[in-house]
């Protein structure tokens, strides 16, 4: 645990003195000065302890400086790690830890951990989520620069229609002031000819009645009986003018109106707004390094006990024989209650084997190879890595062909759905009840995939011998990674299960030459 008071000796320290520490006790978790790392290193307590510059002390990380060997609960040194926890332990911690089975000494899981490839994993692990974090951060700056440059092009684009409609609008305003000028320059005209014909029989009536006195008092009769007629001629033909001026709507008053367009009107009232700014999301381009899966575990080395799982085998041990078979086994699976399916391969048939009895119960004939087997305890898939597969009901034993499953070896059974391996294709496949694809997924990853198994959440595991690993597939069959490789300790994968309850897989790989030496990989 680091000391409170980083560059001064701890010991000198509690007595008052500020005196300049110079090394570190590892084991002591204590700083010292020259003076008292003398006493600390001929003592035989502490002569063999571990020591370190003051220095180096503090250079290591906040986070490494405060873990401590000693227990904060029991204030005793750590000797125990509970796997199960993933803790250490000091002695009284055990009473806590009784129902765990899997408490090593602290020192056997400490002995090599600054040599082992974990280390150079983790530096690994690092050195691929900081060029993954640099990688994004630049993706995200360049990503800001496209938007500021989108933006700039949105604006552009604002201002462009802007502008067209501005144009358009003032051409269409020019357009309806010229026509009411037209209009109104010869509705103007028109009324001005008019009334200046109308000036000048109102001159000449104007002329006859100033003068028609005149003519009463002066004129002699025979002159005012044909000066009468002139008159009458006048008014007559001047009241027929006027009426026909009537007649014909010279007189309707003709006003200047304007009937704007509904379309033009509308945009006040239909149009609400300039556009819509939206943010379309599409694929990442950027390209994230697959680093490992949960690599905290990879240090501790935790291995159930195997008989939980392979419950006739203890250490590699056979404990007892159930069945021998003439022909070769190829798989085999659970189907309900203590039987077991095997699969025979050319001999094209299936057997069903009761692992309490230690017997064949029956026996289930194919029209093709039995490859690979799988159950849900209600009915029973076999493979044959040919064109046709077989769905079987287990509480009829009624056959119902799989047409489209072609090629399909290594198989396995999830919420009613089929997943299979194709060996020489690299291919990972999900077909429906019936044997139609749903999926079929390739990966770099993938290479001579063998084994398949599923986890609760619909994950699928490949084991690949081609490269050695173990690789996850998303439950769409759209991404995948590795998760386990060769650098963990996986070599030639040929087998995988998952209990989905307990949360464990087993991988049985790295057949030896004479088929008979297996290492058999836990991963939590």
């Amino acid at each position: 645990m680091a000391s409170s008071v980083k560059h001064f000796c701890t010991i000198c320290h509690d007595d008052g003195i500020s005196n300049r520490a110079v090394t570190w006790c590892t084991e002591c978790e204590v700083l010292f000065c020259e003076d008292c790392e003398k006493p600390h290193s001929k003592s035989r307590l502490s002569k063999n302890h571990k020591i370190m510059t003051a220095e180096d002390y503090h250079n290591l990380p906040t986070f490494m400086q405060e873990i401590s060997s000693q227990c904060k609960d029991h204030k005793k040194k750590f000797e125990l790690y509970c796997s199960f926890h993933a803790c250490p332990c000091c002695v009284q911690c055990i009473t806590e830890h009784q129902k765990c089975q899997d408490l090593k000494p602290l020192s056997d899981i400490l002995k090599h951990v600054k040599s082992s490839a974990s280390v150079q994993l983790f530096e690994k692990d690092l050195k691929v989520v900081k060029d993954n974090l640099d990688t994004a951060i630049t993706y995200i700056k360049t990503r800001i620069s496209t938007i500021n440059n989108q933006k700039t092009k949105v604006v552009e684009e604002i201002l462009y229609i802007r502008k067209s409609l501005n144009d358009y609008l003032n051409k269409l305003e020019q357009d309806i002031l010229n026509d009411l000028e037209s209009k109104h320059s010869k509705l103007k005209s028109d009324m001005s000819t008019l009334l200046q014909q109308m000036g000048q029989r109102a001159s000449q009536i104007n002329q006859m009645q100033s003068q028609f006195t005149i003519i009463t008092q002066y004129a002699t009769e025979l002159q005012i009986y044909i000066g009468l007629q002139e008159i009458e001629k006048t008014t007559s033909e001047t009241t027929k003018y006027i009426e026909d001026l009537e007649s014909e709507d010279y007189f309707s008053e003709k006003n200047l109106e304007v009937n704007i367009s509904s379309s033009l009107q509308s945009i006040l009232h239909d149009v609400k707004s300039f556009g819509d700014i939206n943010i379309n999301t599409t694929s990442s381009t950027l390209q994230i390094k697959t680093g490992r899966k949960d690599q905290a575990q990879n240090l501790i080395v935790h291995v159930p006990g195997i008989e939980k799982i392979k419950p006739f085998f203890n250490d590699g041990i056979v404990i007892r024989v159930v069945v021998i078979f003439t022909e070769s086994p190829y798989d085999a699976c659970f189907t309900k209650n203590n039987t077991v399916a095997v699969t025979l391969g050319l001999a094209k048939h299936t057997t069903l084997v009761d692992i309490e009895k230690n017997k064949i119960i029956q026996t289930i004939k194919f029209s093709h190879s039995c490859h690979g087997a799988a159950s849900d305890g209600e009915t029973l898939v076999i493979s044959s890595r040919q064109r046709r597969c077989t769905r079987v009901n287990l509480n009829d034993m009624s056959h119902t062909a799989l047409e489209g499953m072609e090629g399909v070896g290594f198989i396995a059974l999830f919420q009613g759905n089929i997943y299979g391996t194709i060996l020489f294709k690299n291919k990972v496949c999900c077909f429906n009840s019936t044997g139609e694809p749903l999926w079929i997924f390739q990966h770099q990853d993938i290479n001579r995939p063998v084994g398949i198994a599923l986890d609760k959440n619909g994950c699928v595991y490949i084991a690949s011998i081609g490269n050695s690993s173990i690789a996850e597939v998303s439950s769409d069959g759209k991404t995948c990674k590795t998760i386990l490789s060769e650098a963990d300790g996986i070599e030639i994968p040929y087998s995988i299960d998952i209990n989905k309850e307990a949360g464990i897989m087993i991988v049985s790989s790295d057949i030896s030459a004479d088929r008979k030496n297996h290492k058999t990989a836990f991963c939590l």
